[in-house]
């Protein structure tokens, strides 16, 4: 029998906000800003992809509770710049705060996100947010974005001392939507915070694979593009 659902819990990342288009804008700005075409490397698209190798490892390991936020957002900086022999720690941690300040106000949205998050809203469900990110930084995402209103709570890992996969975020997140799980469902695009994490919890999901990657995970639906949302709801 199918569920009825008055919670919806979504991903914010790579589900309903561009991460990877507002990052690399991001991060052009901060190459611009600091100079490190002349610095550092005059090969901006080099060091982009060696700076996202080392964001993808610390993000897993952040994750994974191996290491602690303020780590997380120095060190993937410091890493970067260990690729070209500057082991310059001040540096790094100028980078790191410069682009937490930059990167909230890039705006890009997946195809049919304010439409969708119309859509939902006025057939009355209620939507929240469960975010492997810092508060200060999702808030701000949301704001310039313009959604913020759509949400009634917005869970992320910093706020919560959990991160998905982990069930205690999401334990967290029902308690303060003052939801079960059986009227709870979770849409995001990580097969395994999202996805799998949802799965642990007994919670219906949605997979949102927008990139058309392959899992041996069994979601209770997929969709490939957000306005898919409505055939579920």
């Amino acid at each position: 029998m199918a569920r009825t659902y008055k919670h919806l819990f979504f991903d914010l990342d790579h589900t309903l906000w561009d991460f990877d288009s507002n990052a690399k804008n991001a991060i052009t700005d901060l190459y611009s800003e600091f100079e490190l075409h002349t610095t550092v490397t005059d090969d901006f698209e080099e060091f982009y992809s060696k700076y996202t190798f080392h964001n993808k490892i610390l993000w897993e390991r952040y994750q994974k509770g191996f290491i602690t936020v303020d780590d997380l957002k120095w060190k993937r900086m410091s890493r970067t710049l260990l690729e070209y022999k500057i082991g310059n720690e001040m540096l790094a941690k100028a980078l790191s705060v410069r682009f937490l300040e930059i990167l909230p106000t890039k705006k890009a949205m997946f195809p049919h996100t304010e439409e969708i998050l119309n859509y939902l809203k006025e057939k009355e469900y209620a939507l929240h947010l469960i975010t492997n990110g810092f508060e200060k930084t999702q808030w701000q995402k949301l704001r310039n974005s313009k959604i913020d209103h759509f949400f009634t709570e917005v869970i992320t890992s910093e706020a919560s001392n959990a991160a998905k996969p982990d069930k205690e975020i999401f334990e967290f997140a029902l308690q303060k939507a003052n939801a079960s799980i059986i009227d709870s469902i979770m849409i995001g695009d990580n097969v395994e915070a999202d996805i799998q994490g949802a799965i642990n919890m007994g919670m219906d999901n949605v997979f949102v694979n927008h990139i058309n990657a392959t899992t041996s995970i069994n979601p209770t639906y997929t969709i490939t593009h957000l306005k898919e949302l409505e055939n579920i709801f």
